[in-house]
């Protein structure tokens, strides 16, 4: 029997505010006070810093961010730079790995690139993976990030996850935020998006529904969506 896994998507939300009900849920995940839960959301202009922390592949002098409008925040997960912002789909899967089931922290990693590559095949679109990097391609361009973090359960061997990916849906969104950052410190390979792959228009609500059964079948749960749940 698969276990059962809320999903929410919420239209934009602040990222800090996000992090903050991150890690709120991972709390009441690790208590088994919530079911496990998959946040699909998009965030207003922002750059994050994983623990890889390399302050020359930020770009712009915080002149510039003002001017742009775009927030930094120097966060918990791994990697390095990246972009949010409107037209991607960011999802923040906040899962239970039972460490008594031979725990694999990177399997978890290829999980989620195989989720993005799996619906990307839908389109007949081929999506792959580059054995140096984490996140999923589609030839020699990054279509989406994967940064996370694994939450050490209490009293058990076992982690809860935070953080996730980021999917690039709208066209021209490598054109605004990825210019002022070297993306995941990565020189010489560019970013895409679904609509710039495809030519065809999607909008990120719509993804984050179509996406879910791809998630479902890949990491073996029954997805609802509670209508009375508001973040």
């Amino acid at each position: 029997m698969n276990r059962t896994l809320e999903v929410r998507y919420i239209p934009i939300m602040d990222y800090g505010e996000a992090w903050d009900l991150q890690k709120e849920i991972v709390k009441r995940v690790d208590r088994e006070e919530q079911q496990e839960t998959l946040l699909l959301l998009q965030h207003p202009p922002t750059y994050t810093i994983g623990s890889q922390r390399h302050p020359e592949h930020l770009l712009l002098s915080p002149e510039q961010l003002k001017e742009r409008g775009i927030s930094i925040f120097e966060i918990d997960r791994g990697g390095d730079i990246t972009y949010h912002g409107p037209g991607q789909l960011v999802g923040y899967p906040i899962l239970v790995l039972d460490g008594s089931k031979g725990l694999d922290l990177h399997e978890y990693l290829r999980k989620l690139e195989q989720v993005i590559i799996n619906y990307l095949a839908s389109f007949g679109i081929e999506g792959s993976r580059k054995p140096e990097y984490t996140g999923v391609w589609v030839g020699n361009v990054k279509i989406c990030a994967i940064g996370v973090k694994f939450n050490k359960c209490r009293g058990k061997r076992g982690f809860v996850t935070s953080h996730g990916f980021a999917f690039n849906i709208k066209s021209g969104i490598q054109n605004e935020g990825f210019q002022g950052i070297v993306p995941c410190g990565i020189q010489e390979y560019g970013v895409t998006s679904l609509e710039d792959i495809t030519g065809k228009e999607f909008t990120v609500e719509q993804t984050a529904k179509d996406i879910v059964p791809y998630f479902s079948d890949v990491f073996g749960y029954d997805a609802v969506w509670p209508e009375e749940i508001t973040y």
